[in-house]
């Protein structure tokens, strides 16, 4: 006979964590779940969970917890909020996941005040998710998770009962390691949102059918997830307030660059990034989905541009898109890898983390391999590389940047990129397109 399944506190039933808690309940746990919001209890107990009316409530008696609340400000809060906390509730040898996405700083420090407030009976594991609402309700979630060997082995079974089978990544070193990971993913997807949306800012200024834009990209070298994805809430614009508020990405891209400042590491299309979304707040676009942030390169709906261009025209123009995908997503591969490798993390476990994710393009694919082979290897190996040349990505940028300007288009990540392709090009002209890594080594 098998032993019952132990009981699970969960706290943060917002879009993600509701879906989680949910679909714990529907695999048999008894789960009682906390959140500020009424509204969302009340839904809680129709799935079937257990409302909690205060965080000790939520944390008593539960061998297993689960913090899935928005910021570290907000899990400081609930943690160690004196009595009240869920820490000080939680029972002897308790499991504790923290999966919202926060600085590795952040979930370091989480393992320290244990420490310092007598709770280092706890096992902590750092464990942030990506994958959406519907994957979270699934169980289907990716997670990468960071702990002690002995925290691993105590809640590795509920890891793996919230996240795909092929999408657990247990990352070496410790707490801080598994947010990192999710770091340096959401390198790759904080830049490529915002590309999708310089990309149908210049198509539309080039007088471009929106819906002829897509077709071409996401059957071109230019595809990544984001852009598939996030090119069909531009087309119906689907911003109010959509699937994913530009805070979200926002709140990610911050922990970016304030780690990059930690580590004196340098992060120029993340920042680059940063600040255009940090402008798109200013103008109110915070609450509406991240794909609006077409906004701030063409103010009008781009579905609304009637093209009237002769077909080879308008084939040489959207060639001419495509062309400054490629290029900034051959930066962004080499961003998040140059930075994983700086912060020690194991760069094959990242390749096979986001070719698959959410973060993942095709140049991720087909260059990020080489980088980060080259990277192993010490010294730069790709100066000399039979595969696509560097150059031939930098005249096609040139080309783009230059019909961008004619329009008077905004280029904010094009030109950024367009600058680290052709420092990259010094080694020479005959070097592989992965060699833009280079721009990064120390």
């Amino acid at each position: 006979m098998s032993s019952p399944k132990p009981e699970i506190g969960f706290c943060g039933l917002g879009a993600m964590g509701f879906g989680m808690a949910s679909n714990l309940v529907k695999q048999g746990y008894s789960v009682t779940g906390f959140d500020v919001a009424p509204q969302s209890l009340e839904r809680f107990k129709k799935e079937g969970g257990i409302p909690a009316s205060s965080l000790a409530e939520s944390a008593e008696g539960k061998p297993y917890y689960v913090c899935m609340v928005a910021t570290a400000a907000q899990a400081q809060s609930v943690l160690f909020e004196g009595d009240k906390g869920i820490v000080k509730a939680l029972p002897k040898g308790a499991t504790l996941l923290l999966c919202s996405t926060v600085p590795s700083a952040y979930a370091q420090s989480v393992s320290q005040q244990l420490k310092d407030v007598g709770r280092d009976d706890i096992f902590f594991i750092d464990s942030p998710v990506s994958g959406g609402a519907a994957r979270a309700a699934s169980g289907t979630l990716s997670i990468m998770a960071g702990g002690s060997d002995e925290a691993l082995e105590k809640g590795k079974f509920l890891l793996q009962e919230m996240s795909d089978a092929k999408k657990l990544f247990i990352v070496k070193g410790g707490v801080g390691a598994g947010s990192n990971m999710k770091m340096v993913h959401q390198v790759l997807a904080a830049i490529q949102i915002l590309a999708t949306s310089e990309a149908f800012g210049l198509a539309a200024r080039l007088g471009l059918d929106a819906r002829e834009v897509r077709d071409k990209v996401v059957r071109s070298e230019a595809w990544s997830w984001m852009f598939e994805n996030r090119s069909t809430r531009v087309l119906e614009e689907d911003y109010f307030p959509g699937v994913s508020a530009l805070t979200i990405i926002l709140k990610d891209v911050g922990i970016i660059t304030s780690t990059a400042r930690l580590h004196n590491f340098p992060t120029p299309l993340s920042s680059i990034a940063e600040q255009v979304y940090f402008s798109g707040l200013a103008q109110g676009f915070g609450p509406n989905d991240d794909a609006g942030m077409v906004r701030m390169y063409y103010p009008d709906p781009v579905t609304k541009v009637n093209s009237t261009l002769p077909k080879e025209d308008a084939s040489s123009k959207l060639n001419l898109v495509v062309c400054m995908l490629v290029g900034i997503h051959l930066c962004a591969a080499a961003e998040s890898i140059s930075f994983a490798k700086h912060v020690g993390l194991p760069l094959d476990q990242l390749y096979e983390l986001a070719v698959d994710a959410a973060g993942g393009s095709i140049m991720f694919q087909e260059c990020g391999k080489q980088m980060i082979e080259d990277l192993k290897g010490g010294e730069s190996t790709l100066v000399a590389s039979t595969g696509r040349r560097l150059d031939s990505i930098v005249q096609d940028m040139l080309a783009a940047v230059e019909e961008a300007q004619k329009t008077k288009c905004p280029m904010y990540l094009a030109s950024g990129s367009l600058s680290l392709l052709l420092m990259a090009r010094r080694g020479g002209r005959e070097a592989s397109a992965a060699s833009v890594i280079d721009v990064w080594r120390v």
